[in-house]
């Protein structure tokens, strides 16, 4: 039976001890900074701009939210160059309103409603810069929506959210001029 290793032999071990002192710090040297190179991607930050929330830190931040006159609640989660992302929580109707130069991207998490899409907006007034609300819309096109769905919605479109009672959705708005 041959052995799983073997000894070096004894010319082979006088041939390590005639080795200069200094050379066996050298090779450590070298294969630590080889392993440290190696594992800096397992150390590594993320990339400036990288985020990320988990779904429980999201139910919690749109659990948070206080809501207001309107019934609705929204946390601004971040903001990076030309978009931001928001979670809004809604327990009944929102108004009408247009963005200018906003596209609002949602993805719903929890609840049902009905998005009204296009039409004239009834009574409109300007509440910001670039920003249109109304009381509703007239002639839009309704979409159901519940939990899962995505939807993509341009700038310049009315869209108004008919909620009977809670809808939970996280909102990427972009900026887009």
């Amino acid at each position: 039976m041959k052995p799983l290793f073997l000894l070096p032999s004894p010319p082979a071990q006088r041939s390590l001890a005639r080795r200069r002192p200094f050379e066996f710090p050298i090779i450590l040297g070298a294969e630590l900074a080889l392993c440290g190179l190696l594992a800096l991607p397992l150390i590594a930050a993320d990339p400036p701009g990288f985020s990320t929330w988990t779904g429980a830190e999201l139910k919690t931040a749109v659990n948070g939210v206080k809501l207001d006159d309107h019934k609705v609640g929204v946390d601004k989660l971040a903001t990076w160059d030309n978009h931001a992302l928001w979670v809004i929580k809604r327990e009944g109707d929102g108004e009408a309103e247009v963005h200018d130069t906003q596209v609002d991207v949602i993805f719903v998490m929890s609840g049902e409603g009905t998005l009204v899409i296009g039409g004239t907006m009834v009574e409109p007034r300007t509440t910001a810069p670039g920003e249109i609300r109304a009381k509703s819309i007239k002639g839009g096109v309704n979409k159901k929506m519940s939990a899962g769905d995505v939807l993509h919605i341009p700038a310049k479109v009315p869209h108004q959210m008919l909620v009977p009672k809670l809808l939970t959705f996280e909102v990427v708005k972009v900026e887009t001029k």
